[in-house]
């Protein structure tokens, strides 16, 4: 069955990036703390946007991306993965998501300066509305028991076009740049959400036709 992924390649460069860091897990420094710190990082970067410092929202969103793979390295290395753990990580991530777009939503509607029309915040909408359905179906699968990681715009990719093009670009042409992300990543979330049911009714229907053996563990494709 056909299951669109990133590449291999982000995890090695996400081991890269990591590994410097090794001094927390030797300190077993809580990733509950680096989480929350995280979100906090991301919670300024939507106060940036909501100010009008694109740039500084931009990088404000990829350290807040940082933040966010390093609570997990910490977390598994240092050996303190908990339920909880996953449970406030994917919480806050989900906050972030909001509060970011929230602030880039105030670039279209808010008074001059602004960067386009006031109805990009529909947009802006539509990419919220898709990032969030990207989270959901993959937790909605895990808690099928499927692993569910498939699609071209996950939240790594989210992180990287919007902190990449803000931080880049900023308002450079009338934020020209970041509003055909803003364009892209709505099109583009839904339509990993949409393959996401797609793929797991796929698959679902695939265990009904071959039925595992008794006993046998459950394979995910």
């Amino acid at each position: 069955m056909l299951k669109l992924q990133p590449s291999a390649f982000r995890n090695q460069v996400t081991q890269a990036l990591v590994r410097p860091l090794d001094g927390l897990v030797r300190r077993r420094v809580s990733p509950n703390l680096i989480t929350t710190i995280g979100a906090l990082v991301n919670v300024a970067a939507g106060l940036a946007f909501f100010l009008f410092q694109i740039q500084l929202g931009g990088a404000l969103v990829l350290l807040g991306g940082f933040v966010d793979i390093v609570d997990g390295h910490v977390a598994k290395r240092a050996g303190l993965q908990s339920v909880f753990g996953s449970f406030y990580d994917s919480t806050t991530d989900r906050i972030a998501e909001v509060v970011v777009l929230l602030g880039v939503m105030s670039l279209y509607l808010g008074r001059e300066p602004n960067i386009g029309e006031p109805w990009m915040a529909f947009v802006v909408a539509a990419a919220l509305a898709g990032s969030m359905l990207v989270s959901y179906t993959r937790a909605k699968a895990e808690a099928l028991g499927i692993d569910c990681k498939v699609g071209l715009m996950q939240r790594a990719e989210r992180i990287l076009l919007l902190g990449g093009a803000s931080l880049l670009f900023g308002s450079w042409n009338r934020g020209i740049v970041l509003t055909w992300v803003m364009l892209a990543m709505a099109v583009l979330t839904n339509l990993t959400a949409m393959y996401r049911i797609y793929w797991v009714y796929r698959y679902l229907r695939t265990q009904e036709e071959h039925p595992a053996a008794p006993g046998a563990p459950r394979s995910v494709p």
